[in-house]
């Protein structure tokens, strides 16, 4: 029913009668939607089938064309490329990612050229120099003045009394005049004017004759239409140094999502950027969480994706030791109850050691009490981090480090001060426990919501025969009969932002920038980098298939196809040249298109060939040629064919069928 409902209100969005709802609920959404009954479930899937399942579980979604050049290199051999992502040139990623240069700073470099609050208020107080470079300059000046207006004594003004309206007035809020711009406002608007005249290289510079008072907050006092004009005509570089005009530390929150996004679109190495995804999740940490805004660029980028495909004790080395991770879960303040800096501000901070053990290792079940969580946080007390405002490190303090012996999951640990924590997370991560957990983990993303034990059972022993060699754990995995079994096939939901994803690549759609797609998810719950919660995003269908779930999804796919969506631009035809010709045919595919004779039949058949492998199901077929044959969309069809491809490759989007995987 909640499909059905979707389908509605996407007709209705564009303008298209309904059929009878007896018509449009004859199919229920199945479990499983390639499920069948036992009896005519098939016994293995052919290799056309292996090539989607690949692509499907291994990458964000197929694109035009991938399925035969999986079918051409052969699935085995395709497999084993994605996991040496070293040997895939990935070069044309680097211009779609060259905009977010923030993604290739280091830790320092990000806190100089975006100030906190904090480093502005160090500047104001004379214990930091304001760097010498004339846009940073303009940044820190601009930043410095806003932080006195906000720290001056605010005196408030006489309340003025509201206007009698004039007899007759109208009292609906609709026909309310827009709201008189303040004097900042009105400057600010003078000042976009006099910028638009400008030069475009120029605008930067000229920025810099006014005084740092009257660009407080600049971009955003602007009219939408100078704002957006202004960034639009913008280098990469000048559009950070407007934006941290008004917020510096934005600039990097703004960015990392978007590079993750055109990182999952357009990257050839896609099982690396799922596997970052993934570990990202498991070891998820909170962007807008204090200084994680800083920390999380280097965390993804170094920690997570640098670790991706290695040895597991590495990982979980790397993120315990991270600032973002000492940040998020508090651990950079724990003190030692006996500790030499006992006393003073904060005590024994137990979050790391209980998600340490119940999420990032053990899992739930792992054997462990509440004795072992409170022994394993004075295990790890004395680890912090260094110039947390700067060029953040992780360091050893060992005067908050507890003294004394520990004993964990039955193992006694002698006072050896850093040396504790080392030896806490190797028993960590060679415990069978781990082992278990973290191959039921991976099973859960790649095989099904309740992958089998047999499947488990085999990704542990290689998990424990390997010492935690992720890259082998997966190749016990994609090498297994469960991976391939059909009762798999095309039965896991995908989450919002693998739907997103799969959308954009199996459309084809060129994304010039990825705010519009962020924007949805944000609307379907999930937003990138943005869960608070230790337990990262979920990975099961339970979480996803809400009836507002569904339509949300259903209302990104038409926005998609009907070219709705800022700064991404999909066109049918073409999707459909990428799919079954040579992009140099794509003038001779638009004019079939634009034939009056056009085959609805055909491309029909064509769209499902490209986005869908040539699967699509014959009743999820059946309701699109009813539609078809509504006499204004036929009407429709055959005036304007590419604008009826929209809808067929919207219809097909939005289908049950594609948002599994």
């Amino acid at each position: 029913m909640a499909y059905s409902k979707a389908v509605t209100a996407i007709l209705l969005a564009l303008g298209i009668a309904m059929p009878t709802v007896a018509q449009t609920t004859a199919k229920k959404k199945p479990a499983s939607p390639s499920a069948s009954t036992a009896a005519h479930e098939p016994l293995s899937l052919t290799e056309r089938q292996r090539a989607i399942q690949a692509l499907n579980r291994l990458t964000f979604g197929p694109r035009p064309g991938d399925l035969d050049t999986v079918l051409s290199k052969g699935v085995d051999a395709w497999i084993e490329d994605q996991l040496h992502p070293e040997s895939i040139d990935d070069g044309a990623l680097n211009g779609r990612l060259a905009p977010y240069a923030t993604t290739r700073m280091s830790l320092k470099q990000l806190a100089e050229s975006f100030p906190s609050d904090t480093t502005i208020r160090q500047v104001i107080g004379g214990k930091r120099q304001a760097p010498p470079d004339p846009d940073l300059a303009l940044v820190y000046s601009v930043n410095i003045a806003r932080i006195k207006e906000q720290d001056a004594p605010k005196t408030a003004p006489p309340a003025a009394a509201p206007a009698a309206a004039p007899a007759g007035a109208a009292s609906s809020a609709t026909t309310a005049s827009p709201p008189t711009p303040s004097p900042a406002e009105d400057r600010a608007r003078t000042i976009g004017d006099s910028l638009l005249a400008a030069p475009k290289n120029l605008r930067i510079a000229a920025l810099k004759v006014y005084s740092p008072e009257e660009l407080i907050d600049f971009l955003n006092r602007l009219r939408s239409d100078q704002r957006n004009r202004l960034i639009d005509e913008a280098t990469p570089q000048e559009r950070e140094t407007l934006r941290a005009l008004s917020n510096p530390s934005g600039v990097i929150a703004n960015e990392l999502p978007q590079a993750k996004l055109m990182r999952e679109i357009y990257s050839e190495r896609q099982l690396l950027e799922v596997m970052t995804d993934f570990w990202f999740n498991h070891f998820n940490v909170y962007l807008y969480k204090n200084q994680d805004v800083y920390y999380t660029t280097p965390y993804e980028r170094d920690v997570i994706r640098g670790h991706a495909l290695g040895k597991f004790y590495d990982l979980l080395l790397a993120t315990a030791q991270s600032p973002a991770m000492l940040m998020y879960l508090d651990n950079w303040q724990s003190l030692g109850p006996h500790s030499a800096a006992a006393g003073k501000s904060g005590g024994l901070n137990e979050n790391y050691g209980r998600e340490v053990m119940e999420l990032h290792t053990l899992g739930v079940d792992g054997g462990y009490t509440q004795t072992d969580v409170t022994a394993l946080a004075t295990i790890f007390t004395g680890w912090t981090i260094a110039q947390p405002d700067d060029a953040a490190q992780f360091q050893f303090d060992p005067k908050r480090h507890e003294p004394g012996s520990k004993t964990v999951l039955g193992e006694k640990f002698y006072e050896g001060g850093n040396d504790e924590g080392l030896r806490a997370l190797d028993l960590l991560a060679h415990h069978p426990s781990t082992a278990q957990f973290i191959s039921k983990c991976l099973a859960t993303r790649f095989v099904s919501d309740d992958p089998p034990e047999s499947l488990v059972r085999r990704m542990a022993a290689t998990f424990q025969s390997s010492d935690g060699d992720i890259r082998e754990v997966l190749r016990t995995m994609f090498h297994s009969p469960e991976f391939w079994s059909p009762k798999v096939y095309r039965a896991k939901l995908k989450t919002p932002l693998e739907f997103a994803v799969s959308a954009v690549r199996a459309s084809a759609s060129n994304v010039v920038a990825p705010d519009a797609l962020l924007q949805n998810l944000n609307a379907m719950g999930m937003q990138p980098f943005g869960m608070a919660v230790p337990t990262g995003y979920s990975m099961k269908a339970e979480s996803w298939e809400s009836d507002n779930a569904i339509l949300a999804r259903i209302n990104f796919a038409s926005a998609l196809t009907q070219n709705k969506l800022s700064n991404i631009q999909f066109d049918p035809a073409n999707l459909m040249a990428l799919g079954t010709l040579t992009s140099s045919d794509l003038p001779r595919t638009k004019a079939v298109l634009a034939a009056k004779h056009t085959s609805l039949d055909a491309s029909i058949a064509l769209l499902e060939d490209t986005i869908m492998g040539g699967e699509l199901p014959g009743s999820d077929e059946a309701i699109i040629r009813k539609q078809m044959q509504q006499p204004d969309l036929e009407r429709r069809m055959k005036t304007q064919p590419v604008e009826g491809m929209r809808f067929v490759a919207g219809f097909i989007l939005a289908s049950p069928e594609f948002q599994h995987r």
